[in-house]
């Protein structure tokens, strides 16, 4: 059985940081690009991160540049989301969630809402408030 399952969110106050983790199960990365979603509260969902292979680059959201980091462990199968200087904007549903590498290779699906990706997990909240 195919499945995504993140962790790590809570409550952090602004400027704060946290690391999300999500851990794949029933595929492997050799097969699938793994990254992050978002959705806050009355907005759409939108890409974070992407993390890159040998022919698929790693993908930053312009939110997300320069303030979060996209790490993975290949042996256990586990990809991280490191976020520092959290803002109360940052404040969302994460979602991890997986596409097919051949397709990555020929397009971003991070790029937008992600209604083409293959696997998707059960969100983490994360807030940021004082």
């Amino acid at each position: 059985r195919f499945s995504c399952r993140a962790s790590g969110g809570g409550l952090v106050q602004p400027g704060g940081s946290l690391r999300l983790s999500c851990t794949a199960s029933g595929f492997t990365f050799d097969d699938y690009v793994i990254g992050w979603f978002r959705q806050a509260p009355g907005k759409e969902r939108e890409g974070v991160a992407r993390m890159g292979t040998y022919d698929v680059n790693t993908y930053y959201s312009d939110s997300a540049k320069g303030r979060f980091i996209i790490s993975s462990d290949n042996g256990k199968n586990t990809v991280y989301l490191e976020m520092n200087n959290l803002k109360p904007e940052d404040t969302a549903v994460y979602y991890c969630a997986a596409s097919w590498i051949v397709k990555e290779r020929h397009s971003n699906g991070w790029r937008g809402k992600g209604l083409g990706l293959d696997y998707w997990g059960k969100g983490t909240l994360v807030t940021v408030s004082s």
